[in-house]
């Protein structure tokens, strides 16, 4: 049996004689979404072989981000480490224990590539930041940077808007303001945290989990990534075309109002539905309706009543 307070952390760094950018790339955020340690193992092979080299800047691979869930083989180990991910000076469980490691290295590195996967069969896809801006919620300035560095990942499908919707129905839901800002801290997870150093960060969802191919789209995006920031002696990947992107923009959160609440199929991201079209019904018997044509994310059937239950986005075409 896995004793929490008897484990550790850990993260390798390979840094080159160059100047060049900190990048920092993790895997097992979720101890069950392993495609990302498999592919930071395979690298961190080569390059303790001699078959790769890191010339300019530096990498910092952290395999595992969170061993008790990883020694679970279960999505959490206390909690979920990515929600609420902040230094705390009273750590109340083994997440706010990572956190007081893992945010300080975050703040250190200047790019994040966060390699996670999925229940569903899907196909993968990246998970990027706002627009430039310098609103309250979630400032930003490196959108260009940080959206070059999706389209050379290796996949086609690209999602913005996380940390924007579920501040939407975090405000919906709230009835005391007062705890607005609290609970919207909940949102933030590693990307969002390093977005708030300064820095840009990606999460990948590498597929299925179970997907033997899940593992090698994580190590193509770590190659791509060190290649395209210059710390490997490679070429440039070459941009996934405009014309073969799919980018949606998360627009709606749907919450559970009742235990009874469930929906009228099972849904997987991604599926599509027409205006008008039942989602699901309440516990009373009300359906729900598809507000506009749209895509289904992250539908949950295990969530519980208050919380979110499946979000919609919409296509976007100006990526």
């Amino acid at each position: 049996m896995t004793v929490a307070s008897e484990l550790h952390f850990k993260s390798v760094n390979y840094t080159g004689q160059g100047k060049g950018p900190h990048l920092i790339i993790m895997g097992a955020v979720h101890g069950n979404e392993t495609a990302g340690t498999k592919g930071i193992t395979r690298v961190m092979e080569q390059l303790d072989k001699g078959e790769l080299r890191i010339l300019n800047g530096s990498v910092t691979f952290v395999p595992v981000a969170n061993p008790l869930a990883y020694a679970k083989g279960e999505r959490a180990g206390d909690r979920n480490l990515n929600r609420d991910l902040f230094p705390k000076d009273d750590p109340k469980d083994f997440e706010d224990r990572i956190a007081n490691w893992l945010c300080p290295l975050l703040a250190s590195h200047d790019v994040l590539l966060d390699l996670h996967s999925f229940n569903a069969q899907s196909q993968p896809f990246v998970m990027v930041g706002p627009r430039n801006n310098e609103g309250p919620l979630e400032p930003f300035k490196h959108e260009e940077k940080e959206r070059a560095l999706a389209r050379i990942l290796g996949v086609k499908r690209f999602v913005d808007g996380w940390l924007r919707t579920y501040g939407d129905g975090v405000q919906r839901r709230m009835r005391d303001t007062s705890e607005l800002q609290t609970v919207l801290r909940y949102g933030v997870g590693t990307t969002e945290f390093m977005r708030t150093t300064g820095g840009y960060a990606l999460t990948l969802e590498c597929g299925q989990h179970a997907d033997p191919q899940a593992p090698e789209v994580a190590y193509r995006a770590i190659m791509n990534t060190l290649a395209h920031l210059g710390l490997i002696d490679a070429p440039a990947p070459t941009p996934i075309p405009r014309e073969e992107m799919e980018y949606l923009s998360m627009m709606e959160v749907h919450d559970k109002l009742h235990d009874g609440d469930h929906f009228s199929r099972v849904w997987a991201s991604f599926d599509r539905v027409s205006a008008g079209e039942e989602i699901g019904r309440r516990a009373d018997g009300t359906p729900v309706l598809a507000p506009f044509d749209a895509i289904i994310l992250f539908p949950d059937t295990g969530a519980k009543a208050n919380n979110e239950w499946y979000y919609l986005a919409r296509v976007n075409d100006s990526f």
